[in-house]
């Protein structure tokens, strides 16, 4: 049976290597887009975990990236989690996203808080493989205070724990996370909070690992922020940072046996 190949990657509003995304126009953030759509494509990627995504935003040429990235890659599914929407004349609506080749059900967005602009969240699906459903949560925490990414920690181990009995009457396997956590592993912060909650209800593992994990910033990666928890049921797992410049974070990819 074919591995699953499992990809997380914080594209950046498609604005490549350029300071901002406004700065650039919309014909150059679609040949972006293109681009990224075809490394995923190269990649063989079964499942695509995407943070700064737009659905339609002023700043990044007010047209779907997903969309644009689904038919550039060849994924027939898509999701989004949105996490900041302002209306307006500049309006904005951006977040976390999934594209698959399975389909995907019962999909939830939440935000860390209140903010029109800047703010971080976690999107949950389902994916209908035929194995069975596998559930997947997509996060991107908080880039400038470790208490704050503490504190998103704890609201995605109270999102695990009240779904914990809705995933067993559904008959998922354990969840998979992956996303942009903007901490090392190595630190006492929110990639090894979430690590060590996960390990009290079963066996996970962290990919990438070592010195080989680092993902920022993509020219000359010097940080590891970017991660995939895998539970036990995930077999024989492999991983590595793709060399690429498409966006300020290189991506994550991971192989395993279900």
């Amino acid at each position: 049976m074919k591995r699953l190949r499992l990809l997380t990657y914080n594209i950046a509003h498609g604005r490549g290597l350029t300071l901002h995304q406004s700065l650039r126009r919309e014909s150059a953030i679609r040949a972006q887009l293109l681009k990224i759509g075809r490394l995923i494509t190269r990649l063989d990627v079964d499942i695509a975990a995407l943070q700064e995504v737009d659905e339609n935003s002023s700043w990044s040429g007010s047209f779907d990236h997903l969309a644009c990235l689904a038919e550039n890659a060849g994924m027939p599914h898509v999701a989004f989690g949105i996490t900041n929407r302002r209306v307006g004349r500049y309006h904005l609506n951006y977040g976390n996203a999934v594209l698959s080749r399975f389909p995907i059900t019962n999909v939830e967005s939440h935000s860390f808080g209140p903010r029109k602009v800047g703010e971080k969240g976690f999107m949950y699906c389902e994916l209908e493989l035929p194995q069975g459903r596998l559930p997947l949560l997509n996060l991107h925490l908080n880039h400038r205070s470790r208490a704050q990414r503490l504190k998103q920690a704890g609201r995605v181990m109270e999102f695990l724990d009240s779904h914990r009995r809705l995933r067993a009457a559904r008959c998922c396997a354990l969840p998979l996370l992956c996303g942009d956590m903007n901490n090392p592993a190595h630190q006492p912060d929110a990639t090894a909070t979430l690590l060590g909650y996960l390990e009290q209800h079963a066996d996970y593992t962290l990919l990438p690992k070592g010195a080989k994990a680092h993902t920022f910033p993509s020219v000359w990666p010097q940080r590891a922020l970017d991660y995939i928890y895998l539970p036990a049921g995930c077999a024989k797992p492999e991983a590595q940072v793709v060399r690429s410049m498409l966006s300020d974070h290189r991506p994550v990819l991971a192989e395993f046996s279900l």
